[in-house]
């Protein structure tokens, strides 16, 4: 049963993470194609990326690493969850105001910092502009990921899961609009943002309320508990934010060359999609989880739940592995190639999307081995971990750059990805059996693998003998579709063949969800 648990908790994330991925993605094809790679869209992704970077370290990086293991520990001895839940709303809103502060003063020193590449064009006066509207963002998703911490702990993943959704939805709605109205359509998308951050702390604010736990606003109090709360959210701050500080440095080498920031940028959003729909998924399911069994003494069912989460990982990743791989063209090209993304684009963007294809299990493996430290409430290895992959991932960035060009910064995350995911696994073999995959999990994981290469070898095949398809513009959406249904059957039929999976676990976990 409390496996059936887990995998509920799964869905339902993964479900509303897919939901927001989805309309994200439309955010980028709308994006794309109303203003394309080039200045503008160039300034957008530095300003954007600046409250996107610091919500990872305020929010759901150190701040939640932090928060969720001891806020559900008092949930569960019944030792006054609320209060400490009061007193770390109040901490937090105070930080993230003061952050607000500094960068509307030294917004100029942070493009330069993240992006020095623009200046001396347009692109940095632009970046400036619009990180000034966009930037507040930070402080109303800060305290939205308190509240979705909270709703995770007791079990209520649904509402915290569905609030991104709002941001994506006005997010396309802002840039119909401009376009229909025949404005300036990245004015009415920057100007959306922050009114996007209001209504997802309103949801998860009320459903924090009807889950029967009431914060409200106060003075805050640095009390033994806050304290002991950000000596472990420091080092946790960098650990949980590498990727984003590894995407900035990438922004930093690609600033550059001109349109390299909008490749990358559509890269990114693409091999992010299953990202978000797994690793987010397993991150905030597994966290709360561990950290319960934990404190019970549970070591079996910890591992049972670490293994459980781990067959779900592998499951959904390794098949997107090798589509990003094999068919990065064609996806690239149906989902973005319109108005103002050329065939150029396409090209560049693809390679990108391979490459970042080959690090997504590192991606995805961090966000469930990373819960394994700070369940333990012990986030200095993480942090010196990332440190590590930082400095692998500045070095070939920077190295590489003069070899081959803008997609220096995409190879460099993939490695440093992989360095961050072998330093995890060898800093677990200290924790004892309950951080071990158990024998199932053995089992299964390389009959996915299998299942996973003959599905990749299905897609070569057709890809080759009917790859003219995608050179027809009324056909190749269908030809996407089919693409995707023949490869999703083979993997499912041949996943069930060699054992990899019970289609049954799944349809227990989906009537839960």
């Amino acid at each position: 049963m409390k496996q059936i648990r887990l995998f509920s908790g799964l869905f339902t994330v993964g479900f509303w993470t897919l939901a927001s991925r989805i309309l994200g993605f439309l955010r980028e094809i709308l994006l794309t194609a109303y203003i394309g790679p080039g200045p503008v869209m160039d300034a957008f992704v530095a300003a954007f990326r600046l409250p996107n970077m610091f919500r990872r370290f305020f929010a759901e990086g150190a701040f939640n690493a932090a928060f969720v293991p001891m806020f559900s520990k008092r949930l569960e001895g019944e030792e006054n969850a609320e209060g400490f839940a009061q007193d770390a709303f109040n901490l937090l809103a105070v930080a993230v105001l003061a952050l607000v502060g500094l960068a509307m003063v030294f917004m100029p020193a942070l493009v330069w910092i993240t992006a020095e590449g623009f200046h001396g064009d347009e692109r940095f006066d632009l970046a400036v502009d619009y990180g000034y509207v966009v930037f507040p963002y930070i402080l109303f998703m800060s305290l939205a990921a308190l509240f979705s911490g909270v709703l995770n702990a007791t079990g209520r993943f649904a509402a915290a899961a569905a609030a991104p959704v709002l941001l994506n939805i006005f997010a396309c709605t802002a840039l119909i609009a401009g376009a229909a109205a025949g404005g300036e359509v990245i004015r009415w998308l920057i100007t959306v943002i922050p009114v996007a951050g209001i209504a997802q702390l309103a949801l998860v604010w009320v459903a924090t309320e009807r889950a029967g736990i009431r914060i409200r606003p106060g003075l805050p109090k640095l009390s033994p508990e806050m304290r002991h709360m950000v000596r472990i959210a420091v080092p946790a701050a960098l650990a949980m934010g590498v990727t984003q500080v590894n995407l900035v440095v990438g922004q930093l080498v690609a600033s550059n060359t001109e349109k390299a920031v909008s490749w990358l940028f559509a890269a990114d959003r693409l091999y992010q999609l299953p990202l978000g729909v797994v690793g987010i998924a397993v991150g905030i399911v597994l966290l709360p989880d561990l950290s319960r069994r934990l404190r019970a003494g549970d070591k079996d069912g910890a591992r049972n739940a670490f293994s459980r989460a781990g067959e779900f990982t592998l499951l959904l990743t390794i098949p997107s592995t090798v589509a990003f791989v094999i068919l990065p063209n064609p996806l690239v090209s149906v989902l973005f190639e319109r108005g103002q993304f050329s065939a150029e684009d396409t090209a560049a963007t693809a390679l990108a999307v391979a490459i970042y294809g080959i690090g997504l299990p590192a991606f995805m493996l961090q966000k469930l081995l990373q819960p394994l430290y700070f369940a333990r409430e012990d986030t200095r290895s993480p942090f010196r971990y990332a440190m590590v992959a930082m400095i692998v991932n500045a070095a070939l960035a920077f190295g590489l750059f003069p070899l081959v060009g803008w997609i220096a910064p995409a190879i460099a995350a993939s490695a440093a990805g992989w360095a961050m995911v072998g330093l995890l696994i060898l800093g677990a073999r200290r924790m004892g059996e309950e951080a071990r995959f158990d024998d199932r999990f053995k089992h299964r994981a390389w009959r996915i693998v299998a299942a996973s290469l003959g599905m990749g070898v299905v897609l070569y095949a057709a890809i080759h003998l009917f790859g003219w398809a995608f050179e027809l513009s009324g056909w190749r959406y269908l030809a996407l579709i089919i693409l995707i249904k023949v490869a999703a059957a083979t993997y499912f039929f041949l996943g069930h063949l060699f054992g990899a999976f019970e289609v049954s676990e799944f349809r227990k976990a989906l009537r839960r969800s």
